[in-house]
């Protein structure tokens, strides 16, 4: 009786029903923490009138809902304090304590749309969700006639997670300029990042100016350019031009936090040290403690380093030396100029990778481990580690570091990225040390996203529902202790912003959807839908993705007689695998795989395309019949 009463009321005073929704005609990336749709849909008028708080820190925010609508043909009226308005942002004059700082509740009735935040960052989320709501057309650069700007009725509360969701981007190993960092930063906003983690400087470039040390830009900005499988190159020769690469100065750097920071994103510096740094010593060998470091030069891809089971050693010193006393007024003079250009509160000093080879036979790295009583090489580290962490701390910043800062003992107040699996974020978060999560076998990039037989060869497979698994607080751990997590993007591979992208998307997607939605509202099914939607509105912005998600995986046995045994899977719903074995390219006429497959004995080719219904989806594949036995180890 209740709740026939109350249905009456509702009825009676008009309110719109609203019900929770899995239409997937709303396709928001990352999920609302709440969502609940309604009937019908608000018409966006001739004149879109919008009120918003004409406040600096929105400039930007109005900026783009200007750019956007503009593809509606539509007339744009900004009016800061209008009374009634098409769309009414409003910063609340009572904190709403639900939302937090970056959250909003966002609220779309047949006659207008209304979104309320307590802060700035809130409206800027709220345009991102706003923008998704409406027709991917929304997203072209010119005027688009024949569309029906509706929004639908819905209402929506929202607030991220975690406070740190962020992307890394190497610009070392190939280095991206000004425009390119920008649309990577446009890109990560449209899906509610919040840190951009810039991997300035390694063994193949030095990218950020530092004006006491010029020769870091003038030597270490540049190597030999190469393409083809990075670390197979030649060693360059002594006649070849070291012109490739390049460097942010000083201005660049303001610029680009400056564009940042309009879109709600800190920029957190990364000088990788002590190892990693080959830019550095060829730049200034006095830094190393190796004879001959005077003869070092930036590495171009040449392979340096001994990769060997259990382990790896450098052939040429990239470490500072912690035992040479002219590293640490170095180190000062670039943490006190990077100190005043990023006003993020963190600054990466790196620490992986550190090869030790050079330092074990070292006389000065022998007499530090005898005054300063240290046992190991680790020790060596942690020590070099703890000096650092006082300059990087005089500067009025906080440390952080790759996990391998925990062996030999961790600066006392030093932040983890967990890169090696989650094992070192939860020895961290158990010694009480703030961790964010960045493991491998999720959030690694750079990870072929496919089968190495069509994707360009990197060492390992990182597939879209593998990285959609990614929960930054591991079991047993405290989670006050994890900030939160990010996605890192290595570009020893990739040489071009196009290849760039798609590396990039759709997997940090899935990131941000693991960084941003409440863990329970996380739905595979769901997001790989929302996924496939979205590529349109990426079509139109003209960015580049993957669409791997579409393609078979394929899994090679033995049979029971030793012979080849094909199994396929893949990683969406509702796809149809249409194969053929006799060099002729399939379609949706061809066999439809429903079971394991035996291969004919004289086939050389198996040729495979993914459908959806009528529609071909995925890419051709065509698959040697012989890979698939070396890969059931039928042969070597």
């Amino acid at each position: 009786m209740k709740k026939k009463l109350l249905l009456g009321l509702l009825s009676l005073i008009g309110i719109t029903g609203f019900s929770q929704t899995s239409d997937t005609s709303v396709s928001i990336i990352p999920e609302p923490v709440s969502m609940v749709k309604g009937a019908g849909y608000f018409a966006l008028p001739d004149n879109i009138s919008v009120s918003i708080p004409d406040l600096p820190e929105l400039k930007a925010t109005i900026l783009l809902l200007q750019q956007k609508l503009a593809a509606t043909g539509k007339r744009t009226i900004i009016n800061g304090s209008a009374p009634v308005a098409s769309l009414q942002f409003v910063l609340n004059k009572t904190v709403d304590k639900t939302l937090g700082n970056e959250g909003y509740r966002l609220s779309v009735r047949p006659s207008g749309i209304v979104i309320k935040a307590n802060r700035p960052a809130g409206i800027f989320y709220s345009v991102q969700t706003l923008l998704q709501l409406l027709p991917k057309e929304i997203e072209s650069k010119t005027a688009v006639a024949g569309t029906s700007w509706n929004v639908p009725v819905v209402e929506i509360t929202d607030y991220p997670r975690f406070g740190w969701r962020g992307l890394m981007l190497d610009v070392a190993r190939h280095f991206f300029t000004k425009q390119e960092v920008k649309d990577f930063i446009d890109n990560m906003a449209r899906y509610k990042f919040n840190l951009l983690h810039m991997h300035l400087t390694d063994d193949e470039g030095w990218r950020i100016e530092i004006r006491s040390l010029p020769r870091l830009t003038s030597v270490g900005a540049w190597n030999v350019k190469r393409v083809g499988y990075f670390g197979t190159f030649s060693k360059p020769g002594a006649d070849e031009p070291r012109n490739n690469g390049g460097f942010y100065t000083q201005d660049d750097i303001r610029e680009l936090v400056k564009y940042a920071k309009d879109r709600f994103i800190n920029i957190m510096p990364e000088v990788d040290i002590p190892g990693h740094s080959m830019a550095a010593i060829a730049s200034y060998p006095e830094l190393s403690c190796t004879p001959g470091a005077d003869k070092y030069q930036v590495i171009s891809g040449e392979s340096f380093i001994d990769w060997h089971p259990g382990g790896f050693d450098a052939l040429e010193d990239n470490t500072l030396c912690p035992a040479n006393e002219k590293v640490y007024p170095f180190l000062n003079k670039i943490f006190t100029e990077i100190a005043t250009l990023f006003p993020f509160e963190y600054i990466h000093v790196g620490g992986d990778e550190c090869a030790k080879n050079f330092w074990e036979k070292s006389d000065a790295v022998k007499q530090l481990m005898q005054k300063e009583k240290l046992k190991s090489m680790e020790e060596v580290q942690s020590y070099f580690e703890k000096r650092v962490e006082k300059i990087v701390e005089s500067k009025g910043k906080k440390l952080i570091g790759w996990d391998e800062i925990l062996e030999g003992g961790l600066p006392p107040n030093a932040l983890i990225m967990s890169w090696r699996g989650i094992n070192g974020g939860i020895e961290a978060a158990k010694m009480g040390h703030q961790v964010v999560m960045s493991p491998t076998t999720f959030v690694y990039l750079d990870y072929m996203q496919g089968d190495s037989i069509y994707e360009p060869l990197v060492y390992s497979v990182l597939r879209l529902n593998k990285t959609y698994e990614f929960e930054p607080v591991p079991d047993g751990v405290d989670p006050k202790y994890i900030l939160g997590g990010q996605a890192n993007i290595w570009t020893e591979q990739i040489y071009n912003t196009r290849h760039l992208e798609y590396m990039t998307w759709p997997r940090s997607l899935a990131v941000s959807e693991s960084l941003w939605s409440p863990k329970e509202k996380k739905n595979w099914n769901s997001f790989a839908r929302k996924v496939e939607n979205n590529f349109g509105r990426m079509d139109l912005e003209h960015v580049k993705y993957s669409r791997c998600l579409f393609d078979p995986i394929f899994t090679a046995k033995k049979d029971a007689r030793d012979s080849l045994l094909i199994e396929l899977s893949t990683e969406v719903e509702g796809l149809d695998i249409h194969y053929s074995f006799d060099n002729s390219h399939p379609d949706n006429d061809y066999p439809i795989y429903k079971e394991p497959l035996s291969v004919p004995r004289e086939a050389v080719m198996f040729k495979v395309v993914t459908y959806r219904g009528d529609k071909v989806i995925g890419r051709q594949i065509d698959m040697p019949v012989s890979e698939l036995k070396k890969r059931a180890g039928l042969i070597k």
